[in-house]
């Protein structure tokens, strides 16, 4: 399942986000948090570990944890890992697939937070290669794209300005991607049936399936 989550970040936290973006003066070679392979093809930069850094940080996996639809689609059990990213002209990240494991801990789901308005720069879309074909994602700033950390995806060049973001990776309670995607279902149709008078039954039983496949499936 790819989800697109409309403002994660409220207005003020993006705008503090964006500020801390400019004053951040230590920016490293993205390729040393990145596996052999894709160290190969990844050229952008990453935000060193600086205060400033880690408080911006910390402000983005809190927005995250308090938004319900990030927690109904992720089951997130952990934020593994979340880096604050920047691509110049040329910059660009090849084809690659996510690392299985960080820190020793499992990455289920990856996710970009855009921090950058799309009209002030050209390229850096983010492809994700899928079984129906490539689909390209280039959000307004403060949209999410949550995505399975499976997936083959990659950052087209750069070619104007400068792509912001912050990107992580989530440890789910719910390891598998098609049971993630269901119990998310059930929890959109359980939402639609509270809109409508006399549905309690229905709710009841929708919210039983759920707790019950949750029961079989979580891993805790």
């Amino acid at each position: 399942m790819i989800l697109q989550l409309g403002e994660v970040v409220s207005a003020p936290v993006l705008g503090a986000l964006q500020a801390v973006m400019a004053k951040l003066e230590m920016f490293e070679d993205g390729a040393k948090t990145a596996g052999w392979r894709a160290r190969e093809r990844k050229n952008n930069l990453q935000a060193g570990r600086t205060s400033l850094a880690s408080g911006a940080v910390k402000k983005v996996e809190k927005a995250l944890l308090a938004n319900t639809l990030f927690q109904s689609a992720a089951r997130p059990k952990e934020i593994v890992r979340t880096l604050l990213s920047r691509y110049e002209v040329g910059m660009h990240y090849g084809a690659h697939v996510d690392d299985a494991v960080m820190a020793g801990r499992r990455t289920d789901l990856s996710f970009t937070l855009f921090l950058a308005d799309p009209e002030s720069y050209d390229g850096g879309a983010l492809v994700i290669d899928r079984t129906e074909g490539e689909r390209a994602f280039k959000l307004p700033a403060g949209h999410l794209l949550l995505y399975p950390s499976t997936t083959l995806h990659r950052v087209e060049p750069v070619t104007r300005g400068s792509r912001l973001a912050a990107v992580g990776w989530v440890r789910s309670l719910i390891r598998d991607d098609a049971q993630r995607e269901l119990l998310f279902d059930l929890d959109r149709a359980a939402v639609l049936l509270r809109s409508e008078a006399g549905r309690d039954a229905a709710i009841d039983l929708v919210l039983k399936t759920r707790s019950n496949l949750i029961r079989r499936w979580v891993d805790d």
